[in-house]
């Protein structure tokens, strides 16, 4: 009978034996690599060459492709909205700003220009303001396709996409930033420190969601929405959110009616908003689209029927008028007419 023990033992001796003459096989035919070179140090250079183009090929590009903001936002939205084109979303041709989120990311944007020398309406078109209404962000990417297949886009437009990125790669995604602030009560509107802690604690019972920040405009990206009204000078600004199913409007003009199935109801204004700010204090039109669901975009045939209604109402309003100065208000007396605007539904009803 044979010796079990020895046979037992004798199996770890087989398997290391194995091993070292995989190792020496190995090692060998890394010699034989730089067998050209004998024992020389351009045989070890033209080594290590091979090695750090291997890693070059391989791992850099992976990194850059994750390290792009504006992969990123496309993979994103594509992961949570069915039916999201990511390819084409990589194609809109998006400008990466030097400004950035609290965490870093770029912020993205893109400008539309009519032909001619006039000086045609400037809309500015705004969406993903809250992180977690990502529908807001997938029809402003839909519009700007439009904007791009449009040799004669008649306004002159620029798009900010997908405002909150900290917010949408959040998990779960969410609607303030990563500081914990809604942007959209963080405009510097002239009463904001008398009333927008005020509304936060007695209106919303201190809401999370609805935080409007320490100060006005103590957000990258809402310093970052002002400059862009106070560079571009919009005479129109659309902001997309959800996921009421409304039309809002804020601003001196008549508003629409209806855009596509959206018909207007208006929340009225409340402190730090960006209709309170760009609306009532900069006289501007604002026209708040509110979806009625944050995780699955409007039919094709829907948001096509919504942006051409928008396309209607911004050329009866403001194609053919001479461009007015673009300027803040300073007068004690249009700030206290603002205020006699902040009326409506503050204390009941949607609270976008």
């Amino acid at each position: 009978m044979p010796n079990i023990d020895r046979i037992t033992a004798s199996v770890p001796d087989v398997a290391r034996q194995t091993s070292e003459k995989r190792r020496t096989v190995h090692y060998n035919q890394i010699q034989g690599t730089c067998m050209v070179f004998p024992k020389s140090k351009l045989g070890f250079v033209f080594f290590n060459a091979i090695i750090l183009f291997f890693l070059a090929t391989r791992v850099y590009p992976v990194a850059a492709a994750e390290s792009d903001p504006v992969d990123q936002l496309c993979r994103r939205l594509g992961q949570h909205i069915r039916g999201f084109q990511e390819g084409q979303c990589r194609r809109d041709g998006l400008m990466v700003s030097t400004h950035t989120t609290a965490q870093g990311r770029a912020m993205l944007s893109r400008d539309f220009a009519p032909l001619g020398n006039g000086h045609p309406p400037r809309v500015l078109l705004l969406g993903g303001i809250h992180g977690d209404e990502l529908s807001a962000a997938v029809i402003a990417f839909q519009w700007l396709e439009k904007l791009a297949s449009d040799h004669d886009p008649h306004f002159q437009w620029r798009v900010l996409p997908c405002v909150d990125l900290d917010g949408v790669f959040a998990q779960p995604s969410r609607r303030t930033n990563s500081a914990g602030v809604d942007l959209n009560r963080n405009f510097p509107t002239p009463d904001w420190s008398q009333r927008a802690n005020e509304y936060w604690v007695k209106t919303t019972h201190r809401d999370p969601r609805r935080y409007p920040g320490l100060k006005p405009a103590s957000e990258p990206e809402t310093r970052w929405i002002i400059d862009q009204i106070e560079e571009f000078k919009p005479d129109a600004v659309v902001s997309i959110h959800a996921p009421y199913g409304l039309l809002d409007f804020d601003g001196p003009r008549d508003p629409p009616r209806r855009l596509g199935y959206l018909s207007l109801q208006r929340l009225g204004a409340y402190p730090g908003s960006l209709g309170d700010y760009a609306g009532l204090y900069l006289k501007l039109s604002v026209i708040t689209i509110e979806l009625p669901q944050s995780g699955q975009a409007p039919t094709p045939a829907q948001s096509n029927r919504i942006w051409a209604d928008l396309l209607r109402w911004l050329d009866k309003q403001h194609v053919g008028e001479p461009r007015q100065a673009f300027q803040h208000p300073s007068d004690p007396a249009e700030r206290h007419l603002i205020q006699t605007f902040q009326v409506g539904a503050e204390d009941s009803g949607p609270r976008r």
